[in-house]
């Protein structure tokens, strides 16, 4: 079991998947840094100062704060300014990956519509590494 677990772990897709979620862990870091420091800031600026990190409903009384850190430890907050950011986010990675996905079909389709060499090139091809083989 320990041998079959092991031919598992080690096989190339494993792999690939590992270091996928490692990359995507670091694009997402790269993608929050982007809206948050970028994006929403435009944002606000363009809706005159409005800033959705900081919106959100009260659920209590008891919260009377008027930043979204305050009013989580006064009491009970619906938090919709962090949906609409992280919202944003999400929209910004799918696009950002249906470009990258784009883009390798693209490079793909291309390289299968190359056209196969032909008889001629096949023959100087032969010709050309038999040179090289009696030169050396």
């Amino acid at each position: 079991m320990l041998k079959e677990f092991r031919e598992f772990a080690v096989k190339g897709n494993v792999m690939d998947l590992a270091i996928g979620v490692i990359i995507g862990a670091a694009f997402g870091n790269i993608v929050a840094s982007l809206v948050g420091d970028i994006f929403m800031p435009v944002i606000g600026a363009v809706t005159g100062g409005l800033d959705f990190s900081n919106h959100f409903i009260a659920l209590s009384s008891a919260v009377t704060a008027d930043n979204l850190v305050d009013a989580k430890k006064q009491g009970a907050v619906i938090a919709y300014g962090s949906f609409i950011t992280i919202a944003i986010n999400f929209l910004i990675v799918a696009a950002v990956m249906f470009l990258v996905v784009r883009t390798i079909n693209t490079l793909r389709r291309a390289e299968e519509n190359k056209p196969a060499p032909t008889r001629s090139e096949v023959l100087l091809s032969e010709i050309r590494d038999l040179l090289a083989k009696r030169a050396a």
